[in-house]
C-alpha cells in the first residue's frame, strides 16, 4: 500500500476526532429515536394535540372554549402548549407522520447532547456520555411526540443558567427570561422553571458570605419577578399559569392517569436499579453534597416517586445538581475542549438529514393501531352516529377524525368528579353510574377497550346490540326500535 492510500483513512479519522462528545451524541440520539419513530407516536394525545394546531393555524385564533367534545361543548379551555400544538401540525403538513416523530426526535437529541455538554465541562468526556445515555434509558418511555418533548431542550439550558449564577454567587442573567416565556408557549411544564429558579436562589445564598446574602437575594427575587411575569407572555397572559396550576389540581383523578401514577418496584426496572445503584455508589464512594444540593436531588427524586412522568426531570437534573460538588470531592476534570469542526459537522448533519428524507419517502410511519381505530370509526361514520362515549385512548383518534368525543385526554377541561365518576362507571363500581351516563348524555354508540369491563356488560343489557368488533375495539349500538 502506498503512503498516498494509507493516509486517507488517517485523515478521515483526524476529520471525526475533531467532532465533540455532545454533538456525536446529539447524532447518535436522534439517529437512534428515528429508526423507533413509531415509538415516538404511540400516544393517542399526539393526535388531539395536532388537531388543536390545525385549528389554530386555520382559523389564526386561539382556542378559549372546547369544541371537541359534546359533554363539555362551550366550556371554558385554554391551550397552554399552543406553540408545540402548532410546530407539530406544521411538520404533519411538511412531512406526514414522519414531521412530528422527526421534531420529537431532534429536540430529545438536543436535550441529551445539552446534557453531555454541560456535563463535560466538568468530568471526562467519556463520562458525560456514560451519564447521559444512563439518562436517556430513564427517560425513553416518555419520549413522545407531545409538546413536553419540544420542552425539555429549553429546560436543559434554563438549568444550566440557573445553576451557573448560584455557583458564582451571583442572580441569574435577564437574558433566560426570553427562554421561561417560550417554555410557557409550548408546555405547562414552565411552573416547575419556577421552582427550580427558587431552588437555585437558596443554593446561592448558601454559598454566599453572609454580608453578600441580603443583596442577593434582592437581585434573585428581581430575577423571579421577571421570570413571573415572562411566563404571562402568551396569548392567554395569566391564563397560562392558571390553566397549569388546574392540571396539578385534579387530586384524586391524577392517581388514574398512567403518567400521573406514582412509581411502582413490583418489579425490577431501571429506575429501580438507578435509585439503588445511587444509594450504594454514595455509601460506598463518601459523595458529600451541600445542604441545598441534597434538598434538590431529594426534590427531583420525590417527584419522580409521586409521578412515573417526572422521571425525566429526574434523570436530566440529578446530574446537574450533584455536578459541581462531586466533580470537585473527587478531583474530577474535564479533558482538553474540542471544537467541533464545520466539515465534520456539515458531512454528519446532512447525512442525518439525508436518512430523514429516505424514511419519510420510502417507510409508513404511522401510530400504532392501537391508538387507531379506524375501521370502526368508519362503522360508526357509515351509521350515522352522533354521540359516542368512548374510552380515553380512543378521545385522541376521533378528534382527528372530526367525531364530538365523551372525553379525551384533556384532564384540566373535564375535571377530577366528571372523569372520576366516568372511571367508575365503566369499570362497574358504579353500574348505576354507567346506564346513567348512558341516559343523561344520550349516547347513540358505545366505544370501548375488549378489556373494559362495561363492554362485556353490553351484551348482557336490553336495548344494545354489538356492532363491530376486533382484537382492540368494541363497539355497541342502540337496538333498533
Amino acid at each position: 500500500m502506498s503512503a498516498e492510500t494509507a493516509t486517507i483513512p488517517q485523515a478521515r479519522a483526524s476529520v471525526f476526532a475533531e467532532v465533540p462528545a455532545w454533538f456525536w451524541m446529539a447524532c447518535g440520539v436522534y439517529a437512534l429515536l428515528l429508526i423507533v419513530g413509531d415509538r415516538l407516536l404511540a400516544d393517542s394525545d399526539t393526535y388531539w394535540q395536532i388537531a388543536v394546531g390545525r385549528w389554530i393555524l386555520d382559523h389564526r385564533a386561539m382556542p378559549s372554549v372546547d369544541i371537541y367534545s359534546f359533554t363539555k361543548a362551550g366550556e371554558p379551555w385554554v391551550s397552554s402548549s399552543w406553540l408545540a400544538q402548532v410546530l407539530f401540525a406544521k411538520a404533519y403538513d411538511l412531512a406526514g407522520w414522519t414531521g412530528p416523530a422527526a421534531l420529537a426526535a431532534a429536540c430529545g437529541a438536543a436535550t441529551f447532547a445539552l446534557l453531555t455538554a454541560i456535563l463535560g465541562r466538568a468530568l471526562p468526556a467519556i463520562h458525560a456520555s456514560l451519564i447521559a445515555l444512563a439518562a436517556l434509558v430513564l427517560t425513553c418511555g416518555h419520549l413522545l411526540a407531545r409538546p413536553h418533548v419540544l420542552a425539555l431542550p429549553i429546560m436543559m439550558v434554563w438549568a444550566n443558567g440557573l445553576m451557573v449564577a448560584s455557583e458564582r454567587r451571583e442572580a441569574p442573567s435577564f437574558w433566560l427570561l426570553p427562554l421561561i416565556a417560550l417554555w410557557a408557549n409550548l408546555h405547562g411544564g414552565f411552573l416547575f422553571g419556577l421552582v427550580l429558579a427558587g431552588a437555585f436562589a437558596l443554593d446561592a445564598l448558601w454559598n454566599a458570605a453572609p454580608a453578600q446574602r441580603l443583596p442577593l437575594a434582592l437581585r434573585w427575587v428581581a430575577f423571579g419577578l421577571g421570570a413571573l411575569a415572562a411566563c404571562c407572555v402568551t396569548p392567554y397572559g395569566w391564563g397560562t399559569i392558571l390553566a397549569s396550576l388546574k392540571i396539578l389540581s385534579l387530586g384524586e383523578l391524577l392517581h388514574l392517569i398512567a403518567e400521573w401514577m406514582p412509581a411502582s418496584f413490583s418489579h425490577l426496572d431501571a429506575f429501580e436499579l438507578t435509585i439503588l445503584g445511587l444509594i450504594g455508589g454514595a455509601l460506598y464512594c463518601g459523595v458529600k453534597l451541600p445542604l441545598p444540593r441534597i434538598a434538590l436531588a431529594l426534590g427531583l427524586l420525590h417527584m419522580a416517586l409521586s409521578h412515573v412522568r417526572n422521571l425525566e426531570l429526574f434523570a436530566l437534573l440529578l446530574p446537574l445538581a450533584a455536578l459541581t460538588p462531586v466533580a470537585t470531592q473527587f478531583g474530577l476534570h474535564a479533558a482538553s475542549v474540542v471544537r467541533l469542526r464545520a466539515m465534520p459537522a456539515a458531512m454528519l448533519i446532512a447525512a442525518l438529514c439525508a436518512s430523514t428524507w429516505f424514511i419519510a419517502v420510502r417507510r409508513d410511519m404511522s401510530p400504532p393501531t392501537i391508538h387507531s381505530p379506524a375501521a370502526a370509526v368508519d362503522a360508526l361514520k357509515a351509521h350515522n352516529v352522533q354521540r359516542v362515549l368512548n374510552d380515553l385512548q380512543f378521545g385522541g383518534y376521533l378528534i382527528w377524525r372530526q367525531v364530538p368525543v365523551f372525553v379525551d385526554g384533556r384532564a384540566e377541561l373535564y375535571g377530577e368528579e366528571f372523569e372520576i365518576a366516568y372511571y367508575r362507571a365503566l369499570q362497574l363500581k358504579d353500574v348505576d353510574g354507567f346506564l346513567d351516563l348512558l341516559k343523561t348524555y344520550g349516547i347513540d354508540a358505545v366505544m370501548l377497550d375488549p378489556a373494559t369491563p362495561a363492554s362485556k356488560f353490553l351484551d348482557h343489557i336490553d336495548g344494545w346490540q354489538r356492532f363491530y368488533a376486533d382484537d382492540r375495539v368494541v363497539v355497541h349500538v342502540r337496538a333498533a326500535g
